[in-house]
């Protein structure tokens, strides 16, 4: 079933629903005044009909009897019955008034009158005393017009609701349709998007509801597809053309030394070029190997509890030892008096290789003028900030820095591969932090990392 027929069916379902209650509310109602009122006229006619016949005073017995005929219309099948109360109290039995029980006269003689009904038959009984004695006096008729009325108000309310109904399913189709037009042109858009179009977009409705969150969610879902998608198309060219260098370059230089017998020292050089594009090639696929590991959000890894400062001071001797001529200092400014602050919860070499790649990068294209390692935190995160003095990131080249063998447009004169900065930013993000470049060229980058604390609670 679809939603417009589940919106429609339920729409008219709860609508017919409360039609149905009223309807039968208002018949209950209705009844009930009915049969009040008739028994109101039938306790009138009991007291006419008792000082007209009852009454000594013939003049007032006269006049009551006329008040009856001229102004009083006989009910259908009206009947009067007179019974004199005896010294016991108990009334005469009548085979007219079988369907009375004791209950009847018991609250006549109390209450000073009672009413009672017998399938279409209506009694109603009063308590008259005067001088002659105490008389219960019934009149009983039948109730045929309130009948009819209550047929008439039944084929109405019936009527009504059939009507009320085919209103309401016509209403709900209506604005199940209404309703549910965005959706319907949200569907038929999202039909047209395919891999080679990634490039549409939904239009977004005028109104400010949850069919405008809804494309534009859509909208965002299409933006990392499509950037998703540009991303996996530049990764598999430039890893391609990066891959391919290096190998035309030692297939080249091994066709190169075996087309002709050549000297000990050529062929030295040749193995020296085929080592180095060799090792160019390694380093190239291990980089792709350590991307893609920590490109598996889903994998476990092997967590300990780790000392944030700690780990910067290893890096640094990394460095150190990559890399003897580097200006890298620690800032030690920002860092908490509580250190408990500087556990976070983490695979070390994971993290060791992401800071290493990044303090790399900043002696490398900052030609080793000095840098900066700073570290703080706070009750939630650890913050590492690094910070150079080198060539920068030109503004055009930021939105891509994450894009794997992407380089900055003014890195030309410098060795690498694209690798260092997915890799780390994967690394951080299997951490749960995030990580933050600002740069502008020629004035330096800075990066910014920030990663959970540990607390017993987590």
């Amino acid at each position: 079933m679809t939603i417009r027929n589940k919106i429609m069916g339920l729409f008219t379902g709860l609508t017919v629903s409360i039609i149905l209650m009223m309807v039968a509310f208002a018949y209950f109602l209705i009844s009930r005044q009915s049969f009040d009122d008739f028994y109101k006229r039938l306790e009138i006619r009991a007291y006419i009909a008792a000082r007209a016949r009852l009454t000594k005073d013939e003049g007032n017995s006269a006049a009551y009897a006329e008040i009856r005929n001229e102004h009083l219309e006989r009910l259908p099948h009206e009947r009067e019955y007179f019974i004199r109360l005896d010294t016991t109290g108990k009334p005469p039995h009548y085979s007219e008034l079988s369907p009375l029980r004791n209950t009847f006269y018991d609250k006549v003689k109390s209450s000073g009158k009672a009413t009672y009904r017998f399938r279409d038959t209506f009694f109603q009984g009063v308590l008259f005393e005067n001088e002659s004695g105490r008389y219960i006096v019934i009149v009983s008729a039948s109730n045929v017009f309130g009948q009819e009325f209550m047929t008439e108000l039944r084929r109405t309310l019936l009527i009504c609701l059939i009507i009320a109904a085919i209103v309401i399913v016509t209403t709900g189709l209506f604005f199940s349709r209404y309703i549910l037009r965005p959706v319907r042109l949200i569907t038929s858009r999202v039909k047209d998007i395919r891999a080679h179009n990634l490039h549409l977009r939904l239009d977004k409705p005028d109104s400010d509801d949850e069919m405008s969150e809804l494309a534009m969610t859509f909208n965002n879902m299409l933006d990392r597809l499509e950037t998703a998608f540009e991303t996996q198309n530049n990764f598999v060219s430039n890893a391609s053309h990066e891959l391919g260098t290096p190998l035309t370059a030692i297939i080249g230089e091994a066709e190169l030394a075996l087309n002709k017998q050549r000297s000990e020292l050529q062929y030295q050089q040749s193995l020296s070029v085929i080592l180095k594009e060799a090792e160019r090639l390694e380093h190239i696929t291990k980089s792709l190997l350590s991307l893609a590991q920590t490109g598996f959000t889903d994998k476990k890894q092997r967590l300990e509890h780790i000392r944030t400062d700690e780990l910067i001071f290893t890096v640094k001797e990394t460095i150190d030892r990559i890399n003897p001529d580097n200006q890298v200092e620690i800032d030690y400014s920002m860092l908490p008096e509580e250190e408990d602050k500087l556990v976070i919860l983490g695979d070390p070499q994971l993290l060791q290789l992401a800071l290493s790649n990044i303090v790399q990068n900043a002696c490398k294209y900052s030609d080793n003028r000095p840098a900066s390692i700073a570290l703080a935190a706070t009750d939630h995160d650890n913050i590492i900030i690094i910070k150079d003095n080198g060539i920068g990131i030109p503004t055009q080249d930021l939105p891509f820095i994450y894009d794997p063998f992407f380089r900055a447009s003014n890195t030309s004169g410098y060795k690498g591969y694209g690798i260092g900065l997915p890799l780390a930013r994967n690394i951080v993000r299997l951490h749960g932090g995030n990580i933050i470049v600002n740069s502008h060229q020629n004035q330096g980058t800075e990066i910014r990392i920030t990663i959970p604390t540990y607390t017993p609670s987590r």
